[in-house]
């Protein structure tokens, strides 16, 4: 098995970023959802009830900063377009606590679950594809662990899919019989919600040992 795949999101919610190689520090991949969406009572917002944001494209500088579009997350260019996503008075929040991701830090994915869904892996929005991957053997990697190089994953449980994965990640055009076929299917979960053991670089080509 090996890596084929990574990708950073580095504000939730909106499109990500396909990378080569990363550094992958105690809260998953450097850099990824360090900046968020907040309403003006503080709630997050996301896709799930605002799919607009998947049409924005969110990125790190050189310097590590977050971009929107090729824009500096916190330009007022950027603001005025989640004010336009999302209504008056919201606004994107940088925040690098672990508290900032849904479940855990880490979500991977497997060549052969992605082709037994049938459609776009974006949709599945990972952090990690794996290939060389024989069918839906990810259904039975809870518990174990995941060593590439010196890096060393760990497998807590499948992923509890949402509304999310109806929605298009080009045109954000809604078909929700794609989310429909995941629970008839595969019981609602695809993908592995994972953590980090020990921290390393990967890269894609990486071999990908289960042990």
């Amino acid at each position: 098995m090996e890596i084929t795949k990574i990708w950073r999101y580095p504000v939730k919610t909106l499109a990500g970023e396909s990378l080569s190689r990363v550094y992958m520090g105690e809260l998953g991949l450097e850099g990824d959802r360090i900046v968020h969406v907040e309403s003006a009572r503080g709630g997050v917002i996301t896709s799930r009830t605002h799919p607009k944001f998947l049409g924005l494209h969110s990125s790190l500088s050189p310097e590590g900063e977050p971009l929107v579009d090729g824009q500096p997350w916190n330009s007022p260019e950027v603001a005025a377009k989640v004010v336009k996503i999302a209504g008056a008075g919201a606004e994107l929040v940088r925040y690098e606590g672990a508290e900032r991701f849904d479940i855990l830090p880490l979500l991977v994915a497997t060549d052969g679950a992605i082709t037994a869904f049938g459609h776009d892996y974006r949709r599945l929005r990972p952090n990690i594809v794996i290939g060389g991957v024989e069918g839906m053997a990810e259904r039975d990697w809870e518990g174990r662990m995941l060593q590439v190089g010196s890096a060393l994953i760990g497998i807590q449980d499948l992923r509890m899919r949402c509304i999310m994965t109806s929605f298009d990640p080009d045109t954000q055009i809604q078909n929700k019989e794609i989310t429909q076929g995941i629970y008839q299917r595969f019981e609602g979960k695809l993908a592995l919600n994972c953590f980090v053991v020990q921290e390393g670089d990967i890269a894609v080509g990486d071999k990908v040992e289960l042990v």
